[in-house]
C-alpha cells in the first residue's frame, strides 16, 4: 500500500503516466463518451483506472426502499450525505452492486478488459472510519454521531499495478475500507472525487474529473469565464475563490491529488465528444502541480464525506 506521501509510480515506460478518470454519478452525466475514450486509450497502450460515483443511483434506491436521504453542511460549507447504518447498506448495494457492474459491463462491451472493484476489495482504499462528523445546523456547530464515512489515506498500489500489468482496466468505486482498529474495519462511504484523487496521487497519474459542466468558471453564471489553466499559486487562489457548490469539493480533491503526486488535474465536461481525450488535449480547467507547490496552501478540511 501507499499513503499520500509515498513516491508515486508511473507506467512501465517511465514517461507517460497513467490516466485516472473520475466519472461522476449524477443523472446529468452520460458515461458513453468516457467508455469509448477508455477503450481508445487502452487500445493505444495507455494505462487507465476509472473511479466512479453514483449519487443518483443511491438516491433512487433509497426512494424505492422508503428511506429519506439526510444531507448535512460542514463548517467549511460543503454539503454531503449523512450515512447512517441503513443508508450505508443501500449505498453499498447501489454503488458496488449496481453502478459498478453496469459500468464494467459497458466497458467490456466496448472491448475493455475491465475489472470491477470496490474500495474494500484488497484494501484498495483504506482509512480511519469517521463515526462522528462536525455539522452546522441552524447556524450552530454540532457533532453528529452514527456516521459511516471516511477519507482514503492508503491506496493498494500493488493491486492496481498488478491488474494494469496484466492488461486489465480497474473500475473502482466507494465504499472504502474504514478502519476501526489496527486489525478490523467496515465498509464506509467516501467521496468519489477524493477517492480518485488518492488513486491519482498514488499512481503519479494525470487525473481527469468528468462532470456535467465544462470546468471551473470565474463567474459561475457566465459560461465565457471558463478558467482554462492554473499554473501558479496566484491562479490557484483565484480558482478556489471561484469554486462554488459541488465544484468546491472537486477543487479540494484536485488539490489533494496534486499534493500527493498526481501530474496534473483537469476538470471537464463528460458529455462532449471524446471527453477524456479532449481533456487530455486541453479542454476544461487544467490545474498543474506547480499551482499547489507555489506557496499556495489548500483548504483540505475533511469535515464530512459525500458520495459523488
Amino acid at each position: 500500500m501507499t499513503g499520500f506521501g509515498s513516491t508515486p509510480l508511473t507506467d512501465g515506460s517511465g514517461d507517460v503516466p497513467p490516466v485516472v478518470v473520475k466519472l461522476g454519478g449524477a443523472r446529468a452525466v452520460d458515461p458513453a463518451g468516457a467508455v469509448g475514450d477508455v477503450a481508445h486509450l487502452v487500445a493505444n497502450g495507455r494505462d487507465v483506472v476509472v473511479v466512479h460515483g453514483g449519487s443518483t443511483a443511491v438516491d433512487d434506491l433509497l426512494d424505492r426502499l422508503g428511506i429519506e436521504s439526510e444531507y448535512v453542511e460542514t463548517p467549511s460549507g460543503v454539503t454531503g450525505r449523512f450515512t447512517d447504518a441503513e443508508t450505508m447498506e443501500a449505498f453499498t448495494m447501489a454503488m458496488a452492486g449496481g453502478v459498478n457492474t453496469d459500468l464494467v459491463t459497458a466497458m467490456r462491451n466496448a472491448g475493455v478488459d475491465a475489472v470491477g472493484l470496490s474500495g474494500v476489495d484488497g484494501g484498495l482504499l483504506a482509512g480511519p472510519r469517521k463515526s462522528a462528523v462536525r455539522v452546522v445546523e441552524d447556524g450552530k456547530r454540532k457533532i453528529k454521531r452514527g456516521d459511516h464515512s471516511g477519507t482514503p489515506k492508503e491506496v493498494n498500489v500493488d493491486l492496481l499495478s498488478t491488474l494494469l500489468a496484466g492488461g486489465y482496466t480497474p473500475v473502482a468505486s466507494p465504499p472504502m475500507f474504514g478502519m476501526e482498529s489496527e486489525s478490523e474495519g467496515t465498509p464506509v462511504n467516501t467521496d468519489a472525487d477524493r477517492a480518485a484523487a488518492a488513486v491519482a496521487g498514488a499512481l503519479g497519474a494525470e487525473l481527469v474529473v468528468l462532470t456535467d459542466v465544462s470546468g471551473v468558471y470565474a463567474d459561475p453564471d457566465d459560461p465565457d469565464t471558463l478558467i482554462e489553466s492554473v499554473m501558479t499559486g496566484g491562479e490557484y487562489e483565484a480558482l478556489t475563490d471561484a469554486a462554488e457548490g459541488f465544484m468546491t469539493r472537486k477543487v479540494m480533491a484536485a488539490t489533494e491529488a496534486l499534493e500527493s503526486g498526481a501530474r496534473a488535474v483537469t476538470v471537464a465536461d463528460a458529455n462532449v465528444r471524446d471527453p477524456i481525450v479532449a481533456a487530455l488535449d486541453g479542454a476544461g480547467t487544467r490545474i498543474e502541480r506547480s499551482a499547489v507547490t507555489d506557496g499556495a496552501e489548500a483548504d483540505t478540511a475533511a469535515d464530512a464525506e459525500v458520495d459523488g
